[in-house]
């Protein structure tokens, strides 16, 4: 028996919320930047722009919140959630997801009729949980330079820890103590692998659990200059 892992099309969903200064393309810069985010495992586009709503100055910026591809419905009320990966066919998913954002990032350039700066990284990934690593992905093996990470309970995958420090942004950590998944033991190793990796980063610690809480976003928003 062999498997066949067939390439295909699909669409995926993703939610906009443009800064006044880029609703109508009779008024617009020569380049914007946006705050993209990746929501975590059963999650969905609206929630992730929700946590991007609720950083400190978000009415100022570009936001972009992406819907992972795998999408499902919750057992009991029905709600249609998404997962971005599973174990199945790992490096095959990884590669199909950071073209996924990169095609949505081009698709919103073309939308609007602007483009990101090809000069200065002007794209903020954020990522919770299942999508930290999305978040991560994007910044280090897509098209687009970011300016930052903001990774919420969730670690450095394995597939970016080769990338040149030269390509690697700042990134911003925020941990919860009572996070059983992100413990204290995966934070400590994301910390010293970016020590010695020479990466400009942030460790936020606090008492939360595996949630994004507003101490959490406060903290994220002064670190990429929005308050």
């Amino acid at each position: 028996m062999r498997t066949l892992l067939v390439p295909t099309q699909t669409h995926g969903r993703v939610l906009l919320k443009m800064t006044p200064g880029v609703i109508s393309k009779k008024r617009l810069p020569v380049s914007f930047s946006a705050i993209v985010g990746f929501h975590g495992y059963a999650q969905n586009a609206e929630d992730m722009m929700d946590v991007l709503g609720r950083l400190p100055g978000a009415s100022n910026c570009s936001l972009l919140s992406v819907q992972a591809l795998n999408r499902f419905y919750t057992r009991g009320d029905q709600t249609i959630v998404a997962s971005w990966m599973t174990r199945q066919d790992r490096e095959q998913t990884i590669a199909d997801n950071i073209a996924y954002v990169d095609q949505v990032l081009r698709s919103v350039e073309n939308d609007i009729g602007c483009r990101f700066s090809e000069t200065t990284p002007d794209v903020v990934f954020v990522g919770f949980s299942q999508g930290v690593a999305m978040a991560y992905r994007a910044a280090l093996r897509g098209s687009y330079r970011a300016a930052a990470v903001i990774a919420i309970g969730g670690d450095v995958p394995p597939d970016v820890r080769d990338v040149p420090a030269s390509r690697w942004p700042r990134v911003m950590i925020a941990a919860g103590a009572k996070d059983a998944w992100y413990n204290a033991e995966k934070v400590s190793a994301d910390e010293a692998f970016l020590k010695h990796h020479g990466v400009t980063h942030e460790i936020h610690r606090s008492g939360a659990g595996h949630e994004i809480t507003d101490e959490m976003l406060a903290v994220a928003a002064r670190f990429i200059g929005l308050a």
